[in-house]
């Protein structure tokens, strides 16, 4: 009995070690040093300052004022901890040292038993190490309590400077609009974790979201589109909301680069000045995504005019030096027979259309040239060559970036295979609707902006990277949010730490979470997957292995409840002998869960071959002509047969990413016959089609969900003949036109086979 009571009497004397009670004040302690993104050197002393309502922040000069004003504010709203400015033995002092050998935006955070130091190479510095300090304090936990809380901060020295000196986020406000109290509260956030460029993308076919005064029916026509259910979607900002949202961004040491993209794009603006296009005739801003092929005429003086006057006004806006100016997918199909093109390319000197396009584009860098602004544009500008002073942003890849850097251009690395924060983060079965592709938070953390393939003397022209989210399936403030974050925190740590360890950061990840909670942040917690099929189907027992993109506990029940924090947590592969419905979600160390991914496991059997002839090759089909919104609005009697097709994509012609549709190719299809299944086994089966029924069974049901990413489903199927039956509409929904699909099936057996194969013409029977 005696033991146990000494195991509790020090038990009691470590707690009460570790929180005091001074005036009642609690006092928590905080022993290491967590900052995201990594500093570049931290030194741990002995001794602690203490943090609280008693702690003074002075300023050496009057200019540093404002900082310490927003500090103030940062650790009220978080921590609910007041400080004062009245001199004391407990202070906290910021100071501008420009001597310090440091890049502009250093710093050195110095913790001593009776003072903190800020010191800043600049007033940047300054800002980013109060970042850097107010990280270090722990989320309080009576924060909705009475006491206040201080905090023992555990003495330490910190040497930070950024890598990469553009550190930046692109947001697309012209396929879905978001308020400027929207992007205020996220230029607040991302200037936490030391971004310092937001790439504010303002112009686009989808709608144009900036007010210009010399031309108003810009916004007044270009900023309203039609909704899919007829409504009307619209949204601008006015010039003193702009101005407000650069204001604020300034504060926070965040330069705002607007995108005024030319000459393609521009759908928008041709809607409300139909003069500035090779045909003059009655545009409507456009309610497809994709790439327009109707864009500004270079061949019209006007349309010179137009750019000039537009960047006159913006730069009343946007008082930073760098101006993109788009120039990314640009379909010529229009200049090549405007007679006006033509004729521009001729006087000019010009050998084709892509020198037209890099004639008007160098017109717009040298406007901006009398503003004292530098030009960016996208990768393609590359094409017709660039003017010497031109800087690229690399999308595409990083082959644009690699050419541009080496031929002495400064270049900002965007490839969207590493850095497009509008790809899925996880499974696409699972995760609400993204664009495509797949960057999870790896994926941006391992990223390096400068590849092996820029000379080392260039590599210099490498200013950094930025992340890009392009909105057409964002509709939401909360699904931009699940987006950015914490993917933008990962991108943050990449650009500006030396020396990154993922393991590190997701340990530091998991002490912001309940930061970000604070913040009313919707951010992503990775997902609980298994299997791409959401229906399983087996034969004796089947084994299903889970898996999160990083480490997080894993719940699970398989009783058809949702799990919760207590339910049964994943250790090790499960096994299934009977029907079963599985349902799992992750949870982080706070408790906070992810979604809930939910598997139907079905015992079943082989599907028997059928006993039939082959009659002839390929597959039936019926086609009805019209637009078909939904599988609901079909009718018995519309179908005609249409004799026979050779192969299951000859149902439907693909045409190019961005076409201009033809209404007249709308139908309703439906395909029947045999498939010749190879050899006994389960298969899982992948396609766009609407419905797919093999042996009589359902197994591809694309429902009402946009038909961009293939569905799967599975099936045990002997050798032989099976019957083959496919429903697929030829239409358009939420932006997606579905003949920009190539409608192949694919299959692939579970037994031997990770890879998925096309059905080819030689399974087809009828």
């Amino acid at each position: 009995m005696k033991k146990y009571f000494l195991f509790f009497l020090v038990l009691i004397i470590t707690v009460l070690s570790t929180i005091s009670c001074n005036n009642d004040e609690n006092t928590i302690v905080v022993d290491s040093i967590e900052i995201t993104p990594k500093p570049k050197s931290i030194q741990l002393k002995e001794g602690y300052f203490l943090l609280s309502s008693k702690t003074s922040i002075q300023a050496s000069e009057e200019k540093i004022n404002p900082l310490i004003n927003h500090f103030k504010d940062q650790l009220n709203e978080l921590y609910k901890l007041s400080l004062n400015t009245h001199k004391s033995n407990n202070t906290i002092q910021l100071t501008i040292n420009d001597s310090l050998n440091l890049n502009e935006e250093g710093y050195e955070l110095n913790i001593t038993q009776n003072n903190i130091t800020v010191t800043g190479k600049s007033l940047k510095g300054v800002f980013y190490g109060l970042q850097s300090l107010l990280q270090l304090l722990p989320v309080n936990p009576s924060i909705e309590g009475k006491n206040p809380v201080s905090y023992k901060i555990t003495n330490a020295q910190i040497t930070d400077e950024p890598k990469f000196g553009w550190r930046g986020l692109m947001l697309d406000v012209s396929r879905h609009f978001y308020s400027a109290d929207f992007i205020k509260k996220h230029l607040n956030i991302l200037s936490m974790f030391k971004i310092n460029k937001f790439h504010w993308h303002l112009t686009d076919d989808q709608g144009w979201r900036m007010e210009i005064k010399s031309y108003p029916k810009l916004t007044e026509i270009g900023s309203k589109r039609k909704a899919d259910n007829g409504s009307i979607y619209k949204g601008f900002y006015t010039q003193e909301e702009i101005k407000e949202v650069v204001a604020y961004a300034k504060e926070r040491f965040i330069d705002v680069i607007p995108e005024f993209d030319i000459p393609g794009h521009m759908m928008a603006a041709l809607a409300a000045y139909p003069e500035l296009a090779c045909t003059a005739k009655l545009y409507e801003v456009r309610t497809l995504w994709g790439v327009e092929t109707n864009i500004l005429c270079a061949g019209n003086e006007s349309t010179y005019t137009f750019i000039e006057q537009i960047i006159d006004e913006m730069t009343s806006l946007f008082p930073y030096e760098y101006y993109h100016m788009g120039g990314d997918e640009t379909p010529k199909d229009k200049w090549k027979v405007c007679a006006k093109c033509q004729s521009k390319i001729k006087s000019e000197s010009l050998k084709d259309t892509h020198e037209l396009q890099s004639y008007l584009m160098a017109y717009a860098e040298k406007i901006l040239n009398n503003h004292n602004k530098k030009m960016i544009g996208w990768d393609e500008i590359l094409e017709g060559g660039i003017t010497p002073t031109t800087n690229i942003m690399s999308w595409q890849g990083e082959e644009g970036g690699i050419k541009a850097a080496n031929a002495g251009h400064d270049v900002i690395m965007t490839p969207s295979k590493h850095l497009y924060l509008n790809f899925y983060q996880g499974d696409l079965n699972v995760e609400p609707m993204a664009f495509g592709g797949y960057v999870p938070l790896k994926k941006v953390y391992d990223y390096n902006p400068v590849p092996k393939e820029i000379e080392k003397n260039k590599q210099k022209h490498i200013l950094g990277a930025q992340a890009n989210v392009w909105t057409e399936y964002v509709t939401e403030d909360n699904m931009l949010e699940y987006l950015f974050y914490p993917r933008a925190i990962a991108l943050a740590e990449t650009l500006w730490s030396e020396g990154k360890n993922y393991d590190d950061f997701l340990d530091r990840l998991t002490d912001l979470y309940p930061k970000l909670d604070l913040l009313d942040l919707n951010y992503h917690i990775p997902l609980a997957e298994g299997p791409e099929t959401k229906v399983i189907k087996f034969i004796d027992s089947i084994t299903i292995p889970l898996k999160t993109t990083h480490p997080v506990k894993v719940v699970y029940t398989t009783d058809s409840t949702d799990p919760n924090t207590n339910s049964k947590v994943y250790e090790h592969p499960l096994t299934f002998k009977k029907n079963t419905v599985l349902k799992v979600a992750s949870v982080l160390p706070h408790g906070k869960m992810s979604l809930i991914n939910e598997f139907n496991i079905i015992k079943t059997t082989y599907k028997e071959p059928l006993d039939t002839l082959k009659t002839g090759k390929g597959l039936k089909i019926k086609v009805a002509k019209g637009f078909f919104q939904n599988i609901e609005d079909l009718k018995s009697g519309v179908f005609r047969d249409s004799g026979t097709i050779e192969n299951i994509k000859d149902s439907n012609k693909t045409f190019y990413w961005g076409h201009e549709i033809d209404s007249s190719n709308f139908k309703a299809v439906i395909i029947e016959g045999f498939v010749e299944i190879p050899k006994k086994g389960s298969y899982t089966f992948s396609g766009l089609q609407d419905k797919v029924w093999i042996s009589d069974s359902l197994i591809i049901d694309n429902g009402k969900s946009i038909r961009k990413h293939p569905k799967q489903g599975m099936i045990a199927l002997e050798k032989g003949l099976h019957k083959l039956k496919i429903l697929y509409l030829n239409n358009i929904r939420k932006g997606w036109a579905t003949d920009w699909n190539s409608v192949a099936l694919l299959f692939r057996a579970h037994d031997d086979d990770t890879t998925y194969y096309k059905i080819k013409p030689n399974m087809l029977y009828h």
